[in-house]
């Protein structure tokens, strides 16, 4: 495990990758329908911070394993057998996600997150001794992992009155080691992997989230038998996935990686930034099936802070897209008035009858702005 080519040729994800992304979507899935039950609940405050927490636990330990992967991955025995532990502990992440979300239980959520961070720490050790070139750096990680783990598990025996500032304190902790560790030397990562990686993991979100539209608004038909409000949000749904995923794709990631590689630190912006766009793209969903819940629930007016759960998470994506995907390509003068402005104007959909379909004719504008979705590299 001495580091992997970071200009090697052809090189892609691998199909044991792509598994660990789909087990993790499982998680994704679990924080997807507890936000939406909270929502339906009208517990929009509180709902909204439990998902942001919950689905921090599972984009961070997906994206430090995608990093580590993409500098070192021999895809020998040994690592193939610790990520197959990583994919056991992201299931029993999966399974905690409701008791955390719902009654703050972090016991089942907490032994996941320990299973996949103690593998990953052996991983780093592993690099450690394999590559003395890089050997500060990898053992950085190493003790920061395994730090950070400690602490998680010193917040289960902490009073509830700690347990707040003690998740924000630990979420500080969690994004300072790699800031911390490449201080000391950046690791060898592929920039067309990791946007491969990227990219992949935001379709399979918005699978998710459509899916969970999907089955939302087909129960609603069934109860209701179709109404208007009911055709236009599953029109506006579509629209919306349509245009999300134009707008992702509409730039290639691995250009801009390819830029930040000698400045590493450049990276971290649209590394850390996708958290937002992974937790805007999962949120879709469940505020599209709230929305769907309330009309057939609830016949009349439907009020702004329903319609919210549908456009706040397409103006957040929007959002951060433009900012950590978009703009760093050099974005002309009217991209940086038009995509703002788009995002004021999916807001300002809340209050309109037809919030979905709004959002998503924004969207796709904005989207037709950023250009033609970028042609697969034949490789």
């Amino acid at each position: 495990m001495t580091g992997r080519d970071p200009g090697e040729a052809h090189r892609t994800a691998t199909s044991l990758e792509l598994l660990l992304d789909l087990c993790f979507v499982v998680a994704v899935a679990q924080a997807s329908a507890s936000l939406h039950g909270a929502l339906t609940a009208g517990d929009y405050a509180s709902g909204v911070l439990r998902f942001a927490l919950v689905f921090f636990t599972v984009w961070w330990a997906w994206m430090n394993f995608t990093w580590f992967a993409s500098a070192y991955d021999p895809d020998d025995v040994p690592y193939r057998l610790t990520v197959l532990v990583q994919i056991s502990g992201s299931l029993v992440l999966a399974a905690g996600v409701r008791l955390a979300f719902e009654d703050g239980d972090l016991h089942v959520i907490t032994a996941g997150y320990t299973v996949l961070r103690t593998a990953l720490a052996a991983l780093w050790l592993r690099a450690a001794l394999s590559d003395p070139a890089r050997r500060r750096t990898t053992l950085r990680f190493a003790a920061g992992v395994t730090a950070c783990q400690l602490g998680w598990l010193a917040l289960l025996l902490a009073p509830e009155a700690a347990r707040l500032p003690g998740i924000a304190l630990m979420v500080l902790a969690e994004l300072s080691v790699p800031v911390w560790a490449q201080s000391a030397g950046m690791t060898p990562w592929h920039p067309r992997h990791i946007a491969e990686r990227y990219e992949s993991f935001t379709l399979i979100v918005l699978g998710e989230s459509v899916a969970a539209a999907t089955l939302a608004v087909r129960g609603a038909f069934e109860r209701n038998h179709g109404t208007g409000p009911l055709y236009a949000l599953a029109a506006g749904g579509l629209l919306l996935a349509f245009a999300m995923w134009w707008l992702y794709y509409a730039r290639s990631a691995s250009t801009l990686l390819a830029t930040t590689h000698q400045n590493h630190r450049r990276r971290f912006p649209w590394a850390y930034g996708h958290y937002l766009v992974f937790a805007s793209a999962a949120a879709e969903g469940a505020g599209l099936a709230t929305y769907a819940d309330h009309v057939t629930r609830h016949p009349g007016a439907v009020p702004a802070a329903v319609g919210a759960a549908v456009t706040v998470p397409a103006a957040v994506f929007l959002v951060t897209v433009w900012a950590v995907h978009l703009r760093p390509h050099r974005s002309g003068p009217a991209e940086r008035i038009v995509f703002p402005g788009a995002a004021v104007g999916v807001l300002a959909a809340s209050w309109s009858p037809a919030p979905a379909l709004l959002a998503g004719a924004l969207l796709a504008g904005a989207g037709a702005l950023a250009g033609a979705p970028r042609r697969p590299t034949r490789r």
